[in-house]
């Protein structure tokens, strides 16, 4: 049924279960792919350069987002990649999926800024908003 399938993750609980949920959906459709789509926010990324100027390990907090990710794509067996986009999480997920023609988004209901959720509109919101596909958003 879905044959390409978009993960939009930023390594919180709620995107864990969008993952589960994600690979659980490939795995019963035999050929289908997952795309994981990771948006490094620029904004964030200055706000975590200032507090952490003196450490080596900036990067690191990105990848261990990621890691429980891929450890449950491994293990399911589904085809998967990693996609690392750059800019403002909603309107980029948005128009990646749009150009690239999947038949469903998949994204966690919350993020890991719940203020910013609160006061802009969560991402979830705008992708499900704008997606010209189905969009499913996982509790």
């Amino acid at each position: 049924m879905y044959k390409k399938i978009a993960l939009a993750t930023d390594g919180s609980e709620h995107s864990k279960r969008a993952a589960e949920n994600a690979f659980k959906i490939a795995k019963s459709n035999g050929n289908s792919k997952v795309e994981v789509l990771y948006v490094i926010d620029y904004d964030k990324v200055k706000s975590e350069v200032l507090s952490n100027w003196n450490s080596a390990d900036i990067g690191d907090n990105r990848k261990s987002r990621l890691k429980e990710v891929e450890k449950i794509a491994q293990e399911s067996g589904v085809t998967y990649e990693i996609k690392i986009l750059h800019g403002d999480p909603g309107p980029v997920i948005v128009d990646y999926v749009n150009k690239n023609n999947f038949d469903i988004v998949i994204i966690g209901s919350r993020g890991l800024n719940a203020l910013q959720e609160f006061v802009l509109g969560s991402v979830s919101h705008k992708v499900a908003k704008r997606a010209n596909c189905p969009v499913l958003i996982v509790k």
